[in-house]
């Protein structure tokens, strides 16, 4: 199907991703599995975690395959890639506006609020990035990439786990290794951000004061000027910039230090939906996030590359 994996679609971490061609003539993603010493644990991982699980916002599992040495898994292909692609460019053949990104945000959020309140168990994602969210013909979002997730029961309110995900996007309470599903809230946090004003968390090409962009939203949050930091690049968000910064204060909601003052997806969802309000008192004192490589973290001793960019 895939040509004897003929065309490289992205990379990452635990493997390679592959364009394959069904008989049927429907193009799929081949996931393939070559990092040795991990390649059991994220398989079960991924496997096990969307096999079982469907949704919209959701990249869909079609199959998999254990034969021999090889370990596959088998994806819905997504013709527009990673949002990665979308958002931090300087081609303007990649512009996305407004309206959509918008949608790219509620999408994102829907699929966090099934994985955290709606499966049982629980499932954390744990390595929520733009390069984990891929987008089909119509821009429709769906979240990728299960092989660092993990489960919660019902009776339990967290879990504790070798620091997991991607440096850069990682919730301050990974310090302390006592995890919720608040963690993906923060992660969503930054993605949001990242998003709206169309650039890297961390961007050492900026002006020393603008690198961190989280430093940099808290200072302009105290200066009343959020507006400075809707995308320059895209004429249609500055357009609608009154409702980008309104979507930035959900952003700082979800970015709280203290997980508890995070809201839950669903919550997330209602306010993005314009259903409910955001709550008062929140907090733009944020800590930048610990280590700003690309690399993903998981309980191996080494930093692993996580970068599934491209078309799958």
């Amino acid at each position: 199907m895939t040509g004897d994996f003929a065309i490289k679609l992205g990379e990452g971490g635990f493997g390679s991703v592959f364009l394959g061609t069904l008989p049927s003539g429907v193009r799929i993603a081949v996931k393939r599995l070559d990092s040795f010493g991990q390649i059991k644990k994220s398989f079960l991982a991924e496997a096990g975690t969307i096999g079982t699980i469907h949704h919209v916002n959701l990249v869909k599992l079609l199959g998999f395959c254990v034969e021999k040495s090889f370990r596959l898994l088998v994806y819905e292909y997504m013709c527009n890639g990673s949002l990665d692609k979308w958002i931090f460019h300087k081609d303007q053949e990649f512009d996305i506006c407004w309206e959509v990104r918008r949608k790219i945000i509620i999408d994102i959020a829907k699929g966090l609020a099934y994985l955290h309140e709606d499966c049982h168990p629980k499932i954390i994602h744990l390595d929520i990035k733009p390069q984990n969210i891929l987008l089909d013909e119509h821009f429709n979002a769906k979240l990728a990439d299960f092989g660092l997730s993990k489960l919660i029961e019902k009776d339990q309110s967290h879990v504790m786990t070798i620091m997991r995900g991607t440096p850069g996007y990682l919730a301050p309470e990974w310090l302390s290794s006592v995890i919720t599903e608040k963690v993906d809230v923060y992660s969503f946090g930054i993605v949001m951000l990242e998003v709206l004003c169309g650039r890297k968390n961390v961007d050492r090409c900026m002006p020393s004061d603008e690198v961190h962009l989280l430093t940099l939203f808290k200072c302009k949050a105290e200066q009343e000027q959020l507006l400075d930091m809707v995308d320059k690049s895209n004429g249609d968000m500055q357009l609608h910039g009154q409702e980008v910064v309104k979507m930035m204060k959900i952003a700082a909601w979800c970015l709280q230090d203290d997980f508890s003052k995070r809201p839950l997806m669903s919550q997330v969802v209602k306010c993005l939906e314009g259903l409910i309000d955001i709550e008062d008192g929140l907090r733009y004192n944020f800590s930048i996030p610990f280590s700003h490589s690309n690399d993903s973290v998981d309980d191996a001793t080494r930093l692993l590359p996580s970068r599934l960019s491209g078309p799958r």
